[in-house]
């Protein structure tokens, strides 16, 4: 059982770093809720359980390839770019959704969550560094049930994570004046903005 814990705040750890994904899912709770925000992370977390397999069946040297690389890192640009540019050009929304309960669609949630961490390098390269060094390490020692049970720990620490930010982002909207969660949205779309420039720099620099 401490192991299985060990695993879980692993997981937490994972999820918990400042970046897109966060940023995004923050913005996500702010606008639309907890529930939006929750499958936001629930979509997110259906691309880290596909990194998870890929890594698991040993797929990571493929997506090691530098063409595959700079694949990555032109669509995360992409995605984090428009996504933070669209989330600034409906910051005077924020207002009209709160009172009049306009909201996106939960799918529409599910595939941003899913896509925005798919795209993401950053997820990428913690999965294939951390996640790999994991497997690398305990393949030895443990049989592949133990493997299952401890991957399993580390997702549900994902969940938690992705739990505190839903309920986070929607008592804040709850609780705090319009516009300082319009300022709290501003912040994430800068961020992922910034993210998506970073990622662009990067395909540059892998490119040449």
């Amino acid at each position: 059982m401490n192991s299985i814990f060990t695993y879980i705040l692993l997981g937490i750890s994972l999820a918990a770093p400042v970046g897109p994904v966060n940023a995004a899912q923050l913005d996500t709770g702010i606008k639309n809720g907890f529930f939006h925000a929750f499958i936001f992370g629930f979509g997110a977390l259906t691309a880290d359980i596909l990194y998870m397999i890929m890594v698991y069946f040993g797929v990571g040297q493929f997506i090691d390839s530098p063409y595959i690389k700079i694949f990555l890192w032109t669509f995360g640009c992409f995605v984090l770019t428009y996504t933070g540019i669209e989330n600034l050009l409906t910051l005077n929304k924020i207002k009209i959704n709160m009172s009049s309960g306009k909201r996106i669609r939960l799918r529409q949630a599910l595939l941003s969550g899913f896509l925005i961490s798919l795209l993401n390098p950053l997820t990428i390269l913690f999965w294939l560094g951390i996640y790999g060094s994991i497997l690398a390490e305990t393949s030895v020692s443990l049989q592949d049930d133990q493997l299952i049970i401890f991957s399993l720990a580390i997702i549900v620490g994902v969940i938690l994570w992705d739990t505190i930010i839903a309920f986070l982002s929607s008592g804040a909207r709850k609780y705090l004046s319009t516009r300082f969660l319009i300022i709290i949205s501003l912040l994430s779309s800068l961020s992922m903005i910034a993210f998506g420039i970073y990622f662009g720099i990067q395909a540059y620099h892998t490119l040449f």
